[in-house]
């Protein structure tokens, strides 16, 4: 028996994925409040970090996936910074499951963005005058899976309406 090849089933290619490029897509940095906001503070900051992931095919095999990352730090209602950054790269999906492809694309090329996103927004708050702000490691498949309930819902929402 061959897979239609002429090589046997057990000779099929692997799954692969390659990362072809990243790159810093747009970055936008605030310090509205300087130098006021650089010294001292009565309080710790409230920070509030909001991460999204995009995905777009863009070739056969070959995806586009933006990691969308924005923050802002307060104090006492006042701004401290801000921050906007989608951090994307290019990857080459191939020998996957058409049932696997969709959580591989939104689960582990952004987790593997990540780390490079990181470093871009500790880099820019630091240059920015205060301490580099260290995001902690995000749970890309429990994101995953809120994005995907939160579409789930909304489709069942939509078929409930009355005409």
């Amino acid at each position: 028996m061959t897979n239609g090849n002429g090589a046997p089933p057990e000779a099929a290619s692997p799954p692969q994925l390659n990362v072809l490029a990243q790159y810093t897509k747009d970055l936008s940095f605030e310090n509205p409040n300087a130098p006021a906001s650089l010294g001292p503070q009565p309080q710790p900051p409230s920070i509030n970090i909001q991460i999204n992931v995009n995905a777009n095919n863009i070739a056969e095999n070959e995806y586009e996936v933006a990691l969308l990352i924005e923050g802002k730090a307060e104090n006492n209602g006042k701004v401290m910074f801000s921050f906007d950054l989608t951090y994307a790269g290019v990857f080459r999906i191939v020998n996957v499951p058409p049932e696997n492809l969709h959580p591989l694309i939104m689960i582990e090329c952004p987790r593997l963005l990540f780390p490079f996103a990181r470093e871009i927004i500790a880099t820019s708050v630091r240059d920015g005058g205060f301490p580099p702000l260290m995001l902690d490691p995000v749970d890309f498949v429990g994101l995953y899976r809120q994005n995907m309930e939160r579409q789930a819902a909304v489709a069942q929402a939509a078929q409930v309406k009355p005409s």
